[in-house]
C-alpha cells in the first residue's frame, strides 16, 4: 500500500503541475477514499476544487484537512475566508475565518491583509486602518499595507509626514516594481487630494511606468489593432442584434450595468441597491468566464452556437444568481466590461435591461490613468492608449444602441451629480421600479462594495469628480487631440 500511495501522490502532483486539474482531482479523491487520514492531500484536493469553482466541495475538503491535523491550519482558514468573501459573498463567514487564522497565529500577515481588505469592502474605514497599522508595526516594510493605509488617508498639504514617508520608501530602493507602483499610485492620490495637481500628475506618470515595469509580459500591454479587430468582430457577429435561441423565463428582466471603466457604474449600482427590491450583485464573473471557456473563440463561435446551448447558459446564470442571493427579487450585474458582451447578454436574455454609465471623456480617461489597474487593462498605463480604447468603446456602444436602443439607458454621471432626482427617476422607471426616497441616500447602504469606488459611494453626492480634468488641463493637450469629436462642446 505504501508504494501505491507514493505512486498516487506523485501522479496527482504531476497532473496538477501539468495543468490537468480534473484528472489530478480524481486521483486525490481515489486516494482519500482509501486513506482519509492524509491532511495534506485533503488540502491539495481543496485547492483543486477551488480552482475548478466547486467552492462548497473545497470548503468541505479544507474542513477535513483541519480535522486531520494539517500543518499551518491558519493557511486553511485564510483560504476558506477568501472563498467566502470572493466567491460566495458571505462576508461574516469570511471574517470568522480570518479571525480564526489570527487566533492561531496573531502575526500571520496574509490573514491581516485580507481582513483589512474585507473591512474596506464593507465600508469600515477605522477598522481597516487599525489592521494596516498593526501590520506596519509587525513589518514596517510591508509595502502593500503602507499603500493601502495611504489610500485610506487624507492629508492637509504636500508637507504632510505621510507624503514624506511614501516618497522616502519609494526612493529607498528595497521595493520591487510592483510595490513601487502601488506606493506611487497612493502618493499620487494624496497629492491630488490636497490640490498639488502638477506633482500629482507627474507622480501618476511614474506610477504607470513602475506598473509597466512590473508586468510579466514584456512589450506592449495594449494592442490597438487587436482591439479594433475585436470590435469589428463583435459588430459583424451581432450585426442584427442578438443571436436567437434563448428566451427569457424571468418575471423581471435582468439588469446589467456597464460602461467604460471609471464611468460611475458602482455609483449607479449603489443607487439601485438602496431600493428595497434590489440587491447589488457586484462584478459577477459568469459572462466573462463563459467567453473564456465554452464560448471561445468569442465572438466568432457565436455564429455556430446552438439555441439549446444558449438556453443552458441562461439557466446556469439564473441558477448562479439564485445560489449567491437566495430570495432576492432583482439582482444587478455590474461589470464595466460587460459593454463588450451586450450582444451576448441580449442573446441569452432578450428582455434584459442595460444601464450604460457615461461621464465626460476627459474625466473618464484621466480617472482610468490615475488608478492602479490590473495589467489585463493595459490601456490604462498610457493616456494615448486609454483614448484609443475609449474611442473603440464608443464605436461599439453606437452599434449596440442601433440594435437594442430601447433597452439601453444612458446614465450620465455629470448630469446626475448636477441634478440627482430626475436622473434617479429615469433610472428606476427604466428598471420597472417604483420611486423610493432611499435611492437618493445611497451612501447609507450597508452592502459590500468590491471596486475602487468603495469609498466614493459611501459619501453623500458630491461634484468634485465632475470636471476634475480642469485641474490637469495643461497636461491633457494630447488627450484632447485624440478624443477630438468625442468631447462635448
Amino acid at each position: 500500500m505504501s508504494e501505491n500511495l507514493d505512486v498516487m501522490l506523485r501522479q496527482a502532483a504531476e497532473l496538477r503541475e501539468a495543468g490537468k486539474l480534473a484528472e489530478a482531482e480524481a486521483v486525490y479523491e481515489r486516494l482519500l477514499a482509501r486513506r482519509p487520514d492524509l491532511p495534506d492531500s485533503w488540502y491539495n484536493l481543496a485547492l483543486l476544487q477551488r480552482l475548478s469553482g466547486r467552492f462548497d466541495a473545497a470548503l468541505a475538503s479544507y474542513g477535513q484537512a483541519l480535522k486531520r491535523g494539517v500543518s499551518r491550519p491558519e493557511e486553511v482558514h485564510l483560504n476558506c475566508g477568501v472563498i467566502y468573501a470572493d466567491h460566495l459573498r458571505r462576508d461574516d463567514a469570511a471574517e470568522r475565518e480570518y479571525l480564526a487564522a489570527l487566533a492561531l497565529n496573531p502575526n500571520y500577515l496574509p490573514a491581516l491583509l485580507n481582513l483589512g481588505n474585507l473591512h474596506e469592502d464593507r465600508g469600515r474605514r477605522d477598522e481597516a486602518l487599525a489592521v494596516y497599522e498593526r501590520i506596519l508595526k509587525l513589518d514596517p516594510r510591508s509595502y502593500v499595507a503602507l499603500a493601502r493605509y495611504a489610500n485610506l488617508k487624507t492629508v492637509a498639504g504636500p508637507s504632510d509626514p505621510l507624503i514624506a514617508r511614501l516618497k522616502q520608501t519609494i526612493a529607498m530602493g528595497g521595493a520591487n516594481a510592483a510595490d513601487r507602483a502601488s506606493l506611487t499610485f497612493a502618493l499620487g492620490k494624496l497629492l491630488d487630494g490636497c490640490g498639488a495637481y502638477d506633482d500629482a500628475f507627474n507622480t501618476y506618470v511614474s506610477a504607470n511606468r513602475y506598473s509597466r515595469e512590473s508586468a510579466v509580459t514584456r512589450g506592449a500591454l495594449y494592442d490597438r489593432r487587436q482591439q479594433e479587430e475585436y470590435v469589428d468582430q463583435l459588430v459583424e457577429t451581432f450585426a442584427h442584434g442578438g443571436i436567437g435561441g434563448a428566451a427569457s423565463t424571468s418575471s423581471r428582466p435582468p439588469v446589467f450595468i456597464c460602461g467604460m471603466f471609471r464611468s460611475g457604474s458602482t455609483l449607479v449600482e449603489q443607487v439601485l441597491a438602496s431600493h428595497p427590491r434590489v440587491t447589488a450583485g457586484g462584478e459577477i464573473d459568469f459572462l466573462p468566464g463563459c467567453v473564456q471557456s465554452e464560448l471561445a473563440p468569442f465572438p466568432v463561435a457565436m455564429k455556430q452556437m446552438a439555441p439549446a446551448t444558449l438556453d443552458g447558459l441562461a439557466a446556469r446564470y439564473r441558477d448562479r444568481i439564485a445560489a449567491l442571493f437566495p430570495g432576492a427579487d432583482l439582482v444587478t450585474d455590474k461589470r464595466p466590461d460587460n459593454y463588450l458582451y451586450i450582444g451576448l447578454i441580449k442573446s441569452l436574455f432578450p428582455d434584459a435591461k442595460i444601464v450604460h454609465t457615461t461621464r465626460h471623456p476627459l474625466d473618464n480617461c484621466l480617472s482610468i490613468y490615475f488608478l492602479h489597474l490590473d495589467h489585463s487593462m493595459g490601456y490604462a498605463l498610457d493616456l494615448a492608449d486609454t483614448a484609443h480604447c475609449y474611442r473603440q468603446y464608443r464605436r461599439l456602444m453606437a452599434h449596440w444602441k442601433s440594435c437594442f436602443g430601447a433597452d439601453i439607458l444612458d446614465f450620465d454621471y455629470d448630469a446626475f451629480v448636477g441634478e440627482p432626482r430626475p436622473a434617479v427617476e429615469r433610472l428606476l422607471a427604466f428598471c420597472g421600479l417604483d420611486w423610493d426616497d432611499a435611492c437618493l441616500s445611497f451612501h447609507r447602504a450597508k452592502n459590500t462594495v468590491k471596486t475602487a469606488s468603495v469609498w466614493q459611494v459611501r459619501e453623500p453626492l458630491y461634484r468634485r469628480s465632475s470636471g476634475r480634468w480642469r485641474h490637469y488641463e495643461k497636461h491633457l493637450a494630447p488627450l484632447r487631440t485624440q478624443l477630438g469629436d468625442l468631447l462635448p462642446e
